[in-house]
């Protein structure tokens, strides 16, 4: 398969609030300003993968190859620089995502990629507690659902509120 990039940049598949034009983008136009991000164009999964929104409208994709749709994103070459805010954007050092390879295609042909999936520890309970239906696209309609960090309640715990999200019952 294609890299497309450098060797020492990686390629970034983002699905969710990361996209042009949605709520957490403008840490990829810094990136890109700076030079550590290079937009690289549309782009669909190979396989199909749940893409699912969790608490706050938060899009989350569950590493449950063949499940799901095929979910339309968008791909970066990032820098190991811009790579390292991106995973503290999707806390990867607290355990809210994990980056993990993903096949993605597109007019620039097959790529190798990495895309940020829901955590292990609760990815495939979001996917049952959404009734194992999923989103080919994260959309404006979607984003809409979306609440930002600095308007979600003071002191709250993302892993909790995710699990808790899971206990609960279907709206």
């Amino acid at each position: 398969m294609a890299t497309m990039a450098c060797d020492h940049h990686s390629l970034i598949f983002t699905y969710g609030t990361l996209k042009r034009g949605f709520p957490n983008h403008p840490l990829m136009e810094d990136l890109i300003r700076s030079r550590d991000a290079v937009p690289l164009g549309p782009r669909v999964t190979r396989l199909p993968h749940p893409l699912v929104l969790g608490p706050f409208g938060i899009p989350f994709l569950v590493n449950l190859p063949g499940r799901g749709h095929r979910v339309r994103g968008e791909l970066f070459s990032v820098s190991p620089r811009g790579l390292s805010r991106v995973d503290e954007l999707e806390g990867i050092g607290r355990g809210h995502y994990e980056r993990l390879p993903i096949e993605v295609e597109g007019d620039g042909g097959p790529a190798e990629a990495e895309a940020y999936f829901a955590h292990a520890s609760f990815g495939e309970g979001l996917w049952r507690r959404r009734g194992e239906v999923g989103l080919s696209e994260y959309t404006r309609e979607c984003a809409g659902e979306y609440v930002k960090r600095s308007e979600r309640p003071k002191g709250w715990s993302f892993v909790e509120s995710v699990r808790e999200f899971v206990s609960s019952s279907p709206d």
